[in-house]
C-alpha cells in the first residue's frame, strides 16, 4: 500500500526532487498508517491483490467485451424498428460467497447495456433485461465464473 501511495504521489508531481521524494515518503507512510489503524487494512491484502491481478485483468477484459457486445445488440434494437423487445425480470441465485463479489457482479450487470440489477440480497439477484435474449445464461455468465474463481483464489 505504501508503495502504491508513493508511486501515486510521484505520478501526481510529475518530477522527482529530493523534497518531493521526502514528502512523498512521509505522506505515504502516514496514509498507510491511517489505513492500518482506522480502516482495518492489513499488509497481506497487498499480496492478495498482487496474486489475483491476472484474474482481475481478465475480468476487466471480459467486462469490456460484454459491454461492447451488448452495445451492438442494443443498437440493433434501436435501429431495427421491426423487432419489438420483450422486457423480462429475471431472478437467480449467484454461487458466490462474499458481499464484495455480489456487488461486483451487480455493478457489472448494470454496466452492461440492456440489463439493470433491480435487487440484490444475500446472493439473490433480480435483473431487468430489455429483451428476453439478453437474459439467456445470465445466471452462469462469464462474470459469475470469473468471480467464483477469484473467490476460490483468495
Amino acid at each position: 500500500m505504501s508503495i502504491l501511495f508513493f508511486a501515486f504521489w510521484i505520478a501526481l508531481n510529475g518530477r522527482l526532487t529530493m523534497e518531493i521524494f521526502c514528502f512523498g515518503l512521509a505522506i505515504s507512510a502516514g496514509a498507510s498508517w491511517f489505513f492500518w489503524k482506522f480502516l482495518d487494512y492489513k499488509p497481506r491484502y497487498d499480496w492478495l491483490l498482487i496474486k489475483s491481478l491476472p484474474l482481475l485483468l481478465r475480468y476487466i477484459l471480459a467486462l469490456v467485451r460484454e459491454v461492447v457486445l451488448a452495445t451492438l445488440c442494443m443498437a440493433g434494437f434501436i435501429f431495427n424498428h421491426r423487432d419489438i423487445p420483450e422486457p423480462v425480470l429475471v431472478s437467480f441465485t449467484a454461487p458466490l460467497k462474499t458481499e464484495l463479489a455480489w456487488t461486483i457482479l451487480a455493478d457489472s450487470i448494470t454496466l452492461t447495456p440492456g440489463t439493470i440489477t433491480v435487487d440484490m440480497h444475500d446472493g439473490q439477484f433480480q435483473v431487468h433485461c430489455y429483451d428476453r435474449s439478453l437474459a439467456q445464461g445470465i445466471d452462469d455468465s462469464v462474470f459469475v465464473r470469473l468471480l467464483k474463481r477469484w473467490e476460490e483464489s483468495i
